[in-house]
């Protein structure tokens, strides 16, 4: 059964469509992956599923209510929550007050709310920094604090934009392995990823757009071998790496 969904969405910016006609679903429990070269839309399409901007065609639906009209801050109370490409930790605040402002969405009082966010910065491996500012964190702990701040809001959908860029592929498995363990608790995952490596590992579904326009969809496996993906986006390297690989 489909939990979020976009139909027929449509996003202009002046002379540009950033994203064209585009529907498509995620199903409960799926981890679904967006590819795509960079510049063809799939960080718009995330803003539309999560408010920030309002299509200009098409709708998003979740749990088969239209989310038309509502705020981020609704649609996560509602349950989808997001992270960003660049990430945006309050700075200053501890680690334990920033996964705190998430827990807050849902919880009525600060007690309850520290409660939550200690257990999600247990599970997320972030104990030892829990009183250290943001500020102080490298880039893959960054990484780490913004999950457990969306994991804090109690979603039903993970939006994920490049949650493993900039990541060594040590990394990029613990970060594998964690997000597995937040699927199987029965979140949904949409993910934006360049890091071929954890698409494979991760979705059971992905959907290729270019331009804004979806021109593939399909398993993993089918996806890197179609010839118009490699040709928009994968290149002819990536098969000849994975060709290594195996």
């Amino acid at each position: 059964m489909s939990i979020l969904s976009a139909n027929k969405i449509t996003k202009h910016f002046g002379g540009l469509t950033a994203v064209g006609n585009l529907s498509f679903e995620l199903l409960e429990n799926e981890v679904l992956a967006l590819i795509g070269p960079n510049g063809a839309g799939k960080t718009t399409v995330f803003n539309c599923l999560s408010g920030f901007i309002p299509p200009d065609a098409g709708e998003v639906y979740f749990e088969e209510k239209p989310l038309h009209g509502l705020q981020p801050y609704q649609v996560c109370q509602l349950g989808v929550a997001r992270t960003f490409q660049i990430v945006k930790p309050f700075l200053t605040i501890s680690v334990l007050d920033n996964v705190m402002v998430g827990a807050l969405a849902r919880e009525k009082s600060t007690a309850n709310a520290q409660k939550a966010a200690l257990e999600i910065i247990e599970f997320m491996g972030l104990s030892n920094w829990t009183q250290k500012e943001a500020q102080g964190l490298p880039l893959p702990l960054r990484k780490r604090l913004e999950l457990a701040r969306a994991l804090a809001t109690q979603p039903k959908v993970l939006l994920l934009d490049e949650v493993m860029a900039g990541l060594n592929p040590t990394e990029v498995d613990e970060l594998i392995t964690l997000l597995k363990q937040v699927n199987r608790q029965g979140i949904s995952i949409l993910l934006i990823e360049h890091v071929m490596r954890g698409v494979m590992a991760l979705s059971q579904r992905v959907i290729v757009i270019s331009y804004g326009v979806k021109i593939a969809e399909g398993k993993p496996d089918e996806i890197v071998e179609n010839k118009e993906v490699i040709e928009a986006y994968l290149g002819k390297e990536f098969l000849s790496a994975q060709s290594r690989e195996n």
